[in-house]
């Protein structure tokens, strides 16, 4: 079952090339194939005219002058025609294809998608791809040419002379067998530079995040060491598969090759002599002999790169199919009763849980606080409510319903995160706020105003660009977007993982005052702003320590208490 849905899946990636593409396909393969009659035209052109020399007739010569004007008016369209539409046919065919892998990216969990490494991705997504281009799609149809070209020559050759069509034949099996010989390996070589150019794309990504860092540190040595080390391991792969494509080369193209070739010139030489062909035969012969041993030399090694090419859509489907999301039941974008975690125990390392024996219940429409130290748990709480990590003990259910068995897409249509780490794309700021979907004019203001983006959009306008992951704006600008961007978004359930940490205090206090007011949101936030303004609108405070609920209740029971939060809230006030 699991090799059917993995057939399934690379079948799909091959469709993509030809999906809404298979008349461009078909125009193509035809205009490939109607240039082999031009061809072939040209070399008996060339006979003809040698035996015309012989006889002196110069009517005839003139025909065949005619013959040849056409010949290279219409081969020159047919050629045109072919390339243009192979050139359409690879841009349509690597859109689809691309686009198809995205899409399939896309559909992964935030779960499936935080264990794998997006260098990886880069690498399928452009080397490959590269290596797709030129070694699967462009060969094919040369291929397909010579292979046509192959038996319409020998077909060819056998109405000239059967005895040297035979003679031929058997010259051209050295340079096929050394060709199928040689191709395994070729396959094997390409494979190994795919999977190390996945390697240097991931580390390359690493050094580049991590700039910052080792400029601070002055590791620019260390890390110098590092990059060519990654860099000489890469390009030692790319120096064995070019040995090995010049050992194809030279022993399929050159050396059959030219013995194939010289074979033909001093039997067509000899049979000339002896008159056993004309000499305007022995000419032909020698011509079209080329397009054996183009055909020899190219088809099998063009073969064995297909075939290495074909091995890396098997990589892309393994990818992409490699931590799929989960299948669940859809539930409704609605919270009808509540959310709540019952003996939750969870750590990223099986023997040293970050949450320990944790239940709580978060209400439909209310409000709820969380605090606690750093390295609490507080983040790891937000990241499972919104499916991230699986393998906790104990149960998290939504009105009832366990998270582990709903749908991922159906939760994030219930659940919104603002996390402590802002992405913007580098785009305008109100494309990063609408998240490139159409908004009513008037639910985009809303959104900019409750964020405290309104002065800063009268400054700048718009259409700003942030720059790269936003780096034209400061930080609280940046989170001041990502908090628009989920209000826009109006799920049922909004998460706050100190959303406003980069924001001034006066700041702070009044988008999160704004927030508090929206109607009909169940809100939790995580926040180490402890100020008595905004702790008295939370129906409920829950306290971490060390991954258990120390305490829970309203913040004037809390501080009659006298325990926990009240030492919290004594210490940052």
């Amino acid at each position: 079952m699991k090799k059917q849905a993995k057939n399934s899946n690379i079948k799909e990636y091959l469709s993509a090339f030809y999906k809404h593409n298979r008349l461009c396909f078909g125009t193509a393969l035809l205009f490939s194939l109607l240039v082999i009659p031009v061809d072939l035209s040209l070399s008996w052109l060339l006979g003809a005219v040698t035996n015309v020399i012989g006889t002196g007739d110069m009517n005839e010569l003139f025909r065949l002058l005619i013959f040849a004007a056409v010949l290279v008016f219409a081969g020159s369209g047919i050629y045109l025609i072919k390339l243009r539409t192979i050139s359409v046919f690879i841009h349509r065919g690597l859109k689809q294809y691309k686009a198809l892998a995205f899409q399939r990216l896309s559909q992964k969990s935030i779960s499936a998608f935080t264990k794998e490494n997006t260098g990886r991705y880069l690498s399928v997504l452009t080397n490959d791809v590269n290596t797709l281009e030129e070694n699967y799609l462009s060969r094919f149809f040369e291929m397909i040419y010579l292979s046509v070209l192959f038996a319409a020559t020998l077909i060819f050759m056998l109405w000239y002379s059967p005895l040297m069509t035979v003679i031929t034949v058997v010259l051209s099996l050295l340079p096929m067998a050394s060709s199928m010989a040689l191709g395994g390996e070729m396959a094997r070589r390409v494979k190994k530079v795919s999977d190390g150019n996945e390697r240097f794309m991931a580390h390359l990504k690493d050094l580049l995040a991590g700039f910052s860092v080792l400029k601070s540190f002055k590791a620019e040595t260390e890390v110098g060491a590092l990059f060519e080390e990654s860099n000489a391991e890469i390009e030692d792969l790319k120096l064995r598969r070019r040995w090995w494509e010049s050992l194809l080369s030279v022993v399929a193209g050159y050396s059959c090759g030219f013995t194939m070739q010289i074979g033909i010139f001093f039997v067509g030489a000899l049979l000339a002599i002896r008159g056993s062909v004309p000499i305007g035969t022995a000419i032909v012969f020698i011509q079209v002999s080329n397009y054996l041993i183009q055909a020899v030399q190219q088809v099998p090694q063009q073969y064995a790169a297909r075939k290495a090419a074909r091995g890396l859509i098997d990589k892309l489907s393994e990818v992409t199919e490699e931590n799929t999301a989960r299948r669940g039941d859809a539930i409704p974008p609605i919270l009808r009763d509540s959310i709540s975690l019952d003996r939750v125990t969870f750590g990223y390392d099986a023997d040293t849980p970050v949450l320990k024996d944790l239940s709580l219940t978060l209400e439909a429409g209310k409000k709820y606080a969380l605090v606690g130290a750093s390295g609490s748990g507080k983040s790891t709480l937000m990241n499972l409510l919104m499916g991230a990590y699986d393998g906790y003990e104990g149960s998290i259910s939504i009105d009832g319903k366990g998270l582990s068995t709903v749908d991922p897409d159906s939760l994030y249509d219930l659940i919104s995160l603002i996390g402590q780490n802002v992405f913007l794309f580098d785009d305008t700021v109100l494309k990063n706020i609408t998240m490139f979907k159409d908004f009513p004019a008037e639910q985009v203001r809303q959104a900019v105003e409750r964020s405290g983006l309104e002065s800063f959009l009268n400054e700048r306008g718009q259409d700003y660009r942030c720059g790269e992951n936003g780096v034209g704006l400061s930080g609280g600008e940046r989170q001041r977007i990502s908090i628009a961007r989920a209000l826009l978004r109006g799920t049922p359930v909004l998460l706050l993982d100190e959303a406003t940490a980069s924001l001034d205090n006066q700041t702070a206090f009044a988008v999160t005052d704004s927030i508090l007011h929206l109607d009909g949101l169940t809100r939790l936030v995580v926040t180490h702003r402890l100020e008595e303004g905004l702790l008295e609108q939370y129906d409920e405070i829950f306290v971490l320590k060390d991954g258990t609920l120390k305490e829970q209740g309203r913040f004037k029971d809390l501080m009659e208490q006298k325990g926990y939060f009240y030492s919290l809230y004594t210490v940052s006030n």
